[in-house]
């Protein structure tokens, strides 16, 4: 959707242009028990809850929860009119009077988690990172598991645990084992980590026992949003093998409030490497699901890493063929993540593990200080944004997060 000239004025170049509108959920201090749907246009929140009634009552429904849920599982047409209908509205001068009072100054809003988050998968997509992990860790052998490039590899979450941009995160305590030490012990994570992702919410659900080819991806899959999944790397080294991640990872999982439609999208698609790959039929896909979206991580407000999601190995419509292929079945709700976002640069690294090498080289910040993992009272904040339409950048919001001590923990 190109940036149209209308009544409204939004300054050139903000990230929440027309070209942009992403969905959230929020509320105000005057209705603070009130959920709305949102969506975030310049430095403000269209009410579309309200909207929706006076301007498409036939899709109001959609919003009277105040989540996005009935909006997702309304199917991909539903989207492509709410989204026309918005852009009309935010545009013609016809509607100013009946939208005007509905415009929240960001400011004054509260946002919310915007759906209701069913099953979470997370994986492991970006070679760069994988091949980092595996020098780490396996430095005598190959950077990558002999089946990386033929699948792409990840692991079940826990969607409770998934929260809002803004949640603060305690630091978990769990058993690790350290160096030297004969028992494991238990206590406070001290290898605390964050992790740069994108993260893909379905809309439309599928059938058991029936797989969803890599082609359906627009079908199913209403949007983007920015993923921090929290590690704790020493918690995690001990209990993953040989069933993979647990305790180490389910503690919490950062999500910005904003959900951006595959639709804003458009014109930041771009060729994933594995389209040049020979795989097994299922993986197989005719379009370009990569994307040119640039993250930026912030530790207490430091620039540390600019990871290029544009180098991901697998797109998001392989990650979703292969997570159905065995007849899994989507749940409207469903958040799956990319994995690590990282380049091939060491400021394109988007985890703390990578950026300090597991520890061994502590990065330095601007305040003097340096870093090997997270220590309590910092903050993490992720940002994006994805090329739009000429030459613009729009906007994916911000997850951001800041740690509190395991001894605040009520237990």
């Amino acid at each position: 959707m190109a940036q149209a000239p209308g009544w409204l004025e939004i300054p050139a170049g903000h990230p929440f242009g027309l070209a942009a509108l992403p969905y959230g959920s929020f509320t105000t201090a005057r209705h603070a028990a009130e959920h709305r749907v949102g969506v975030a246009v310049g430095d403000q929140i269209l009410d579309l809850s309200t909207a929706a009634s006076r301007f498409l009552p036939g899709r109001a429904d959609l919003f009277s929860s105040g989540s996005l849920d009935q909006l997702l599982g309304a199917g991909d047409a539903a989207w492509a009119q709410v989204r026309a209908e918005i852009g009309k509205w935010l545009t013609d001068e016809a509607y100013r009077d009946g939208i005007e009072d509905l415009l929240v100054p960001a400011a004054e809003a509260e946002l919310r988690l915007p759906f209701t988050v069913a099953d979470y998968v997370d994986f492991y997509a970006s070679e760069h990172h994988a091949s980092n992990i595996g020098r780490m860790f396996r430095p005598e052998s190959e950077p990558l598991t002999p089946n990386w490039r033929h699948l792409p590899i990840g692991y079940h979450g826990r969607s409770g645990t998934v929260v809002v941009s803004g949640t603060e995160v305690r630091r978990p305590c769990g058993q690790v084992k350290p160096a030297g030490h004969v028992s494991p012990v238990f206590g406070p994570s001290a290898r605390l980590d964050f992790e740069a992702e994108l993260g893909f919410v379905v809309g439309t659900p599928s059938h058991l026992g029936e797989p969803v080819r890599a082609s359906k991806f627009a079908e199913h899959v209403f949007g983007v949003c920015l993923v921090n999944d929290w590690s704790a790397r020493d918690i995690q080294g001990w209990e993953y093998v040989p069933l993979g991640p647990f305790l180490g990872k389910s503690f919490a999982t950062t999500v910005s409030p904003w959900v951006l439609p595959l639709a804003a999208l458009e014109h930041a698609r771009v060729r994933p490497p594995s389209r040049d790959a020979e795989l097994l039929g299922y993986l197989a896909e005719s379009d370009d699901w990569g994307f040119d979206i640039q993250f930026e991580v912030r530790l207490n407000g430091h620039l540390i890493s600019r990871p290029p999601y544009a180098t991901m190995y697998w797109s998001p419509a392989q990650m979703l063929a292969h997570m159905t292929v065995n007849g899994a079945s989507l749940r409207t709700g469903d958040l799956y993540a990319s994995g690590t976002v990282s380049g091939p640069e060491r400021g394109q690294r988007g985890s703390l593990i990578e950026l300090a090498w597991s520890g061994r080289e502590p990065i330095s910040l601007p305040d003097g200080t340096t870093r090997s993992w997270l220590e309590d009272g910092d903050q993490v904040d992720i940002a994006a944004t994805a090329a739009g339409p000429g030459g613009s950048r729009i906007g994916l919001g911000q997850a951001c997060g800041t740690i509190m001590s395991a001894e605040s923990h009520p237990a």
